[in-house]
């Protein structure tokens, strides 16, 4: 049984050319808006309860290899997260 739907009023202009927009799809082939987003293994995800905890976990990795200097690894060279091109 469907429920009644109240008339709804289009405030769309009629000069506006919806047909040329697409989908966004769900899945490895949808775009961010300039968010970079890492997949972590479930085990590795266990160990912290939401992303700020790991955003602080790693910014402490990276002070600790500053410290010491050791190389910090160029964020754009071999991203196995990147999308294959």
């Amino acid at each position: 049984m469907r429920r009644n739907e109240p008339d709804m009023k289009d405030e769309l202009q009629s000069e506006y050319d919806l047909k040329s927009l697409r989908v966004r799809r769900l899945g490895p082939e949808r775009r961010s808006f300039g968010e970079t987003t890492v997949r972590l293994e479930p085990d590795v995800a266990a160990m912290f309860p939401n992303a700020d905890a790991v955003n602080e976990a790693l910014r402490f990795l990276i002070r600790v290899m500053r410290d010491n200097q050791l190389p910090v690894p160029n964020p754009q060279a071999n991203n196995s997260n990147a999308p294959d091109s």
